[in-house]
């Protein structure tokens, strides 16, 4: 049975940059309940990204600093520094898994946002199950996946990405700054380029 595909889109214009304090950001979205492999491919390579059902991409009329990064896997070697910080985790227990919420995922994300907060003045309130459901569960089809890495079966990090044929996107990471020695944010990045290798994702 085929499931409708409802598609919304819109256009926010002139909102406050959320990575530049001086500029102004106009913003597209399409919320697609059902989104396919194949379309989702395409926007990727489009320059969309997405949350839960929601898609979006800048469309700034005097700006393009907005640039996805691309790694070509083939090419990509590791440099000594970055090997280090491999080296570091490896004590690291990784698993993947479809995007789930629980009370460590709730835990982990609000404390990683209120050091955010204090370091960077990120706005911070703390979030419930049902938004974290939508934002970062939702719309995971059969792309999207969760990687989890726990140090001593606690849960310190978590990698939002999706996979499909063409590359990995990486949409979203939050861990633990308790273990700032193991440069969480960096390992996962690391992590997720050797499961490409591994996975022969170009």
């Amino acid at each position: 049975m085929k499931k409708d595909n409802k598609i919304v889109e819109f256009l926010e214009e002139r909102k406050q940059c959320a990575y530049f304090d001086d500029k102004i950001s106009d913003i597209r979205y399409k919320y697609i309940e059902n989104c396919n492999i194949k379309e989702h491919a395409n926007m990727l390579e489009h320059g969309w990204r997405r949350f839960g059902n929601m898609h979006f991409v800048p469309e700034c009329k005097n700006c393009n600093e907005c640039i996805t990064i691309r790694i070509d896997i083939d090419k990509f070697k590791f440099s000594k520094s970055q090997k280090r910080v491999i080296n570091k985790n490896k004590n690291i227990d990784i698993y993947i898994q479809k995007p789930s919420v629980s009370i460590d995922h709730l835990n982990l994300f609000d404390k990683y946002h209120f050091h955010m907060h204090q370091k960077k003045q990120w706005k911070y309130d703390p979030i419930d199950p049902d938004e974290y459901y939508r934002t970062y569960v939702q719309g995971a089809g059969k792309y999207g996946q969760e990687i989890l890495y726990f140090k001593d079966e606690k849960l310190i990090c978590v990698a939002l990405v999706d996979i499909l044929e063409e590359g990995i996107s990486a949409i979203y990471c939050y861990y633990d700054h308790d273990y700032k020695d193991l440069s969480l944010g960096k390992f996962s990045i690391l992590a997720q380029i050797s499961m490409a290798k591994q996975m022969k994702v170009p």
